[in-house]
């Protein structure tokens, strides 16, 4: 046997050895090119189907899922495709939203779920195409910076637009009902170690950086001049929804020119929702209530670091059960005043209670 023929061999079985993870590298790579940036779930038909809607908005406080609302959106995508948006998280709706069809007012095609957490992945044409193909569209909680960094100025935000502009029913919870006003607190000035903004920090320093406000993400007509708050009183976010106030009906510590005032406050408790027709007609439904703010008198702040003197809003609480007017700002509530001095709310209800 030629001495040297096993030398060849086995230099021979290197070099297979090498082209074939040289091969496979490449083909990992092409397969890692070749996966999407989104994520994609869907139960139900594979096929979407085109249906007649009716238009609404489903504004829900946080906490556990209100199947009231849920259904309310089932029965307006009439027997269409529910689509949930997300930048985080899993498909655990889609189980839960087709368990709710009764096959008389909900019955749905399909429910899917699109996780969306880079602009990347919003820029993907399938993205947008789903989103045009959806018959009711449910925006879930998380974190709504990741929502305004990762969907704000993209195809996203602009499918989501004519989704609404085309009478598709839309909802969102916590961070996704976050996002739904007019003005929406971004919470883009938090770091990773911050914990939630609460009154308390709010309240201290007004024109602090953490009071992130953005404008026009989505457009719904029935929403304009509102920002949103959840998981309201559980969280005691009244002291924090002022200072947004504030901040948008007097930029640079300085009161808007006539009309002043223009934004108003719409806070929902956790476990309570609040079902909009797009006239503006309401009404409120699970456990808890929702509080429908408005300033009535200017601060005096000059700068950052000062407090909140002389700040007053009008608060209208409205129970589960019943109704209100988001265009007229009238309805079956309960009114009280409340008035801002430094770092203290104080009310005028007997109770003294901020709710």
């Amino acid at each position: 046997m030629n001495p040297h023929f096993g030398l060849r061999y086995a230099g021979a079985m290197i070099r297979s050895v090498c082209l074939a993870l040289v091969v496979s590298a490449m083909a990992f790579a092409g397969l890692a090119q070749d996966k999407p940036a989104y994520r994609y779930f869907r139960v139900g038909a594979a096929q979407d189907v085109a249906a007649k809607t009716t238009p609404g908005y489903a504004l829900m406080g946080g906490g556990a899922d209100l199947d009231e609302a849920f259904r309310w959106m089932c029965a307006r995508a009439g027997g269409g495709d529910f689509l949930v948006l997300r930048a985080a998280g899993t498909d655990a709706y889609d189980p839960y939203i087709a368990g709710l069809e009764d096959g008389k007012s909900c019955r749905l095609n399909s429910v899917s779920t699109l996780v969306i957490p880079s602009r990347e992945a919003a820029g993907e044409p399938f993205v947008a195409e789903a989103i045009g193909h959806a018959e009711a569209i449910f925006i879930a909680g998380g974190d709504q910076a990741n929502y305004v960094r990762f969907w704000m100025g993209t195809p996203v935000e602009r499918a989501i637009n004519a989704a609404i502009a085309r009478g598709v029913p839309l909802g969102g919870t916590s961070a996704g009902l976050a996002v739904m006003g007019e003005w929406a607190y971004s919470a883009e000035g938090d770091t990773p170690e911050d914990a939630n903004l609460d009154s308390a920090t709010a309240l201290k320093d007004p024109m602090g950086p953490r009071v992130t406000l953005v404008h026009g993400f989505l457009e719904i007509p029935a929403l304009r001049g509102i920002i949103t708050d959840s998981h309201f009183a559980t969280r005691d976010r009244m002291g924090r929804l002022l200072v947004f106030l504030f901040r948008l009906n007097e930029p640079d510590g300085k009161e808007v020119p006539p009309p002043s005032f223009p934004a108003h406050g719409l806070g929902i408790e956790q476990g309570a929702a609040l079902l909009v027709e797009p006239d503006g007609n309401s009404h409120v439904v699970g456990d808890g209530s929702v509080y429908l703010v408005r300033q009535a008198a200017a601060a005096l702040v000059v700068k950052r670091g000062d407090a909140l003197t002389g700040f007053k809003v009008r608060v209208q609480k409205v129970e589960s059960g019943h109704a209100f007017n988001l265009k007229s700002w009238k309805g079956n509530s309960t009114e009280y005043e409340l008035t801002i001095q430094g770092e203290r709310v104080s009310s005028s209800q007997l109770s003294r209670s901020v709710y």
